[in-house]
This record gives C-alpha cells, structure tokens and sequence, in this order.
C-alpha cells in the first residue's frame, strides 16, 4: 500500500527550485522507499542516519531531486540529479509539496482542531455538525482518514497528523474525491516540525493545554508555544479558544496582540464567552440535553457522546461553525448522531451485565475527565495503563486520578515498547495506592488481557468498567512488534467465555 496522492494535479517546474533545470516534479517523498518518478526527495537528518544516505535508492527509483541540508548535500553528490541545498529542509518541504500537489488545502475549508485533549472528538463533532449543514467533509487524526464519513485505508495511520509531504498528497486526494471540508486534528508535534505548512485554515480552535508529550517539548512554555503557532502570523482567519481554561486565556491575549486573527471565545465560568454552555443534563441512557448561548441566541441540541467535556468539545465545535459563518443551528441537528471509535465508547454487553466503555484517556486529565464522566450508578473498575518511551512524569499523576475516580484500580500495560512492562505498571501503582482512600481497591492486573478479564470477572451487573488508554488502536507494541490487540473485541471475547 503506497501513501495517497491525487490522481490529476499540475505539477511544479523543477526549475522553479533549481534554476537550469529541466523537467516537472509531481510528488513528494521523505521515504526513499515511496518514491514514485517524478517525484522530488527530501533527504533529512535522522536519529540513526541522514536521509541522503538513501539518495541513491530514491534517485533510482525516480526522483528528479533531491531537498536536502548543506550535511545531505555531501552525501547526495553525484547521483546526477539537482540537489536543492536548504538550512531547513523541514520547514521548506510543506510549502515545496503544496505547490507541487496545487495548494490543494486552498480549494477546500479546513477547520483544525488543537490541544491536549479533546481533539479527535471535537473532529468527530465537528464532521457531524458540517454533515447536517450537506457538507462533504474529509478528517484527519489520530484515528486514520475519512472521505464522507468512509474510512479512507492508508499505511499511516498511527500519527495525529502525518508530515507535511504525505498531507498535502493526501489533502489532494481528499479535494480530488470531492471534499469540500477538512476537518483535522493539529498536533504540538505537527506544529513544532511543520507538518501544516502550506494549509490555510479556515477556523482553528484550542481545547486546553495539560501535561502531556514533554518527552518532545522541553517544559510546558515550550508546549505551548508549540500550540499557539497555529493561531499567529495569519496561519488561522479565525481562532476559537477555550476561555475557561488558563492556557487559553493566555493564547486570547496573544492572537488580539498577533492581531491577524479574530477571536471567538468558549466556556462555562467565562460569563462573556461567545459561546457559553448554560447548562445540560443526561438522560438514563447517556443522551445530553444541552443549552448554549450563542451570538444568534440560545440554542437546545442534544448530544449522544458520554461525557461533561464532550458537551464543552460540542459546543467548541458548534463555534468553529458559527465562526465560519455557518448556520449553527442547523448544525447543533447533527451532534446526536456523533460517535468516535475508541472515545468513550459503549461496549453492549447484554442484559444483566455490567456497563464497559473504553476510552483513549492517557493522561491525568483525561483519565480524570474519563471517569467523571461515567454515569451514576454501581462501582467504577478501571483498567489502566501508560505507554512506553514517552513522558514518565505523568504516571503517577495518571494513577492517582484513577484512584481518585474509582473504586477499584486495575493497573495493566499499554504499549509498553522498549521498556519493561512491570517497571511502568510500579509507576503507575505507586501513584494510585498514595491517592487510594475510603477502601479504593489498586492492584497489579499483569497484562493487558489478563487485567481486562479481572475487571469484568468482578464487576457486577450495573457497574462501569473503564477500559483506559488504547482507545480506537488496534494493536499493542511489546519491544519492536505490534501485536493485534483491540480493547473493544478483547473485552467482547472475554465477555463471550464468561
């Protein structure tokens, strides 16, 4: 399976970039391996070799260039072809591979979505809401790709937002199908290596700012500046901010000082929020009734995703519509309907059985927010884990907001990868058992199967279980391999043998 491009595009004069030369590019590639002819290659520096190493592969498989940096250029000599000598080739790549797809994002509206969290269900709303406006909206993020609510099969699929080359060739083919829309998730990580270069957006929307993905960014300052470049130098028409949130009322302060984008503002405590969330309730089966003020006046929708921080997702989603000049009412008909796999999706187990969602939640807030927003009703068991090589200081907070929220804490792996399982599990245990009061019960549930078939052997019928961290993946990472591993089929399986 090769990454997704367009079919019918115009292409970019190789001259354009190497003064001299002959020839169109028209295609982009960082893996020497996906080169396709005509395409130009970008050679960057890795961890354990420089992409230049690979120039060769990639002008034999028909590259007409190569982009690279002054160290690349050294390495890609002499393979008779251009090479394009930049001081960052990274930041360059985006806007090289826009031209070359035809700044395909420019024949659409994109909307993007960043923050800690909430990110992928604001996504999954907003498509909702667009859809009842008649739009064809195309989404980008963590969970893969969609063209018109259809699972678009593409090999990557694991990050929030792929680099620059492989989205603008995929925004291409999104155009190319027909989208008017994107809606799409926008990483610190993205935004830090420049995968959205070359995207004008439309509206984009900050949800909140919390611990995460400081194994990348340095300290939170650096996390967030990361953030709020999404916001400044005209890179947005339209910001839409969380105004509750600290972080978010810092980003306000600095977009009106920026003063290329127009502020609109979210909330519940901000009393002059332009979209304040007056109140809502839940029904017995999940089911939000929500109130909203609004600039055109209060507006009552109703809302099926589990959860008081999805009511905040929908109606940031409802203000990136109204942003956009769009009829937000009509819109707010669509939430009902709204679901994304893996967040805090219901698992029906039958009659007589206990509750199961399973939820993406992976960090102290979210596995917070996760467990507050389970109905009332019988104990909570939650299921966690933490992911290996990434942000360590975040396990112990994780394991306390479970022992916080439930009554009883069964303490697994997630993707463990190059380290030892046990060794993160005693992180996340010892966070928990210093945070367990009033009889919370933490234990070590071992693996992530054995630990899922724990939780279900001693829930009751009327009980939660929270399946936490993996969410929508499909797979388990132990070392170097992905094993198949789906939370919602494994918990469906044990379900089944019981």
């Amino acid at each position: 399976m090769t990454v997704l491009r367009p079919s019918r595009h115009p292409g970019l004069a190789l001259a354009s970039l190497a003064a001299g030369a002959s020839g169109r590019l028209t295609g982009v590639s960082l893996d020497s391996r996906q080169v396709r002819p005509g395409d130009l290659y970008v050679a960057l520096p890795g961890q354990h070799a420089h992409g230049a190493s690979f120039a060769r592969d990639a002008v034999g498989a028909g590259a007409l260039a190569v982009l690279t940096d002054a160290a690349g250029a050294a390495l890609a000599s002499g393979l008779g072809v251009p090479v394009i000598v930049v001081d960052d080739p990274r930041a360059r790549m985006g806007e090289v591979a826009a031209d070359v797809y035809g700044r395909p994002a420019e024949k659409m509206e994109v909307f993007g979505v960043t923050g800690t969290n909430g990110k992928t269900s604001t996504v999954f709303l907003l498509e909702a809401a667009l859809e009842a406006l008649g739009r064809r909206v195309a989404t980008i993020g963590t969970i893969g790709f969609r063209i018109g609510g259809e699972a678009v099969a593409t090999p990557r699929g694991t990050v929030t937002t792929p680099d620059a080359p492989d989205l603008q060739g995929m925004l291409g083919y999104m155009a190319e199908a027909g989208a008017d829309t994107v809606a799409m998730e926008v990483s610190s990580h993205a935004l830090a290596l420049h995968r959205v270069s070359g995207i004008p957006f439309a509206v984009a929307a900050f949800t909140m700012l919390g611990q995460d993905h400081l194994d990348f960014h340095p300290t939170m300052e650096d996390y967030f500046a990361a953030k709020a470049g999404l916001f400044l130098d005209g890179r947005a028409r339209v910001a839409v901010v969380n105004a509750d949130d600290p972080w978010g009322r810092r980003l306000i302060g600095l977009v009106r000082d920026d003063g290329h984008a127009r502020v609109v503002t979210t909330g519940v405590q901000t009393p002059d929020a332009d979209y304040r969330l007056l109140d809502w309730s839940t029904d017995a089966d999940g089911t939000s009734q929500v109130r909203l003020a609004t600039p055109g006046g209060e507006l009552a929708y109703s809302i099926s995703m589990l959860g008081d921080f999805n009511v905040r997702n929908s109606a940031t989603a409802l203000a990136m519509v109204g942003a956009a000049g769009l009829d937000v009412a009509t819109a707010a008909s669509g939430l009902a309907s709204a679901q994304v796999p893996g967040r805090m999706q219901r698992v029906d187990l039958g009659p007589d059985a206990p509750h199961v969602v399973v939820d993406f939640a992976h960090t102290p807030q979210a596995v917070e927010a996760a467990l507050k927003a389970l109905p009332p009703g019988g104990r909570r068991i939650v299921v966690l884990g933490a992911g290996g090589d990434r942000d360590v200081t975040k396990r112990g907070p994780m394991g306390a907001a479970a022992a916080r929220g439930a009554d009883v804490v069964v303490v697994t792996d997630d993707n463990p990868r190059t380290e030892v399982p046990a060794a993160i599990r005693l992180a996340l245990l010892a966070g928990a058992r210093e945070a367990a009061t009033g009889g919370v019960r933490v234990v070590d549930g071992g693996d992530r199967r054995s630990a899922i078939a724990s939780a279900l052997a001693q829930a009751r019928p009327g009980d939660w279980v929270a399946v936490l961290g993996k969410g929508h993946e499909s797979g388990q990472t132990i070392g170097s391999q992905v094993h198949p591993f789906d939370d919602v089929e494994v918990v469906r399986e044990l379900a089944r043998r019981s």
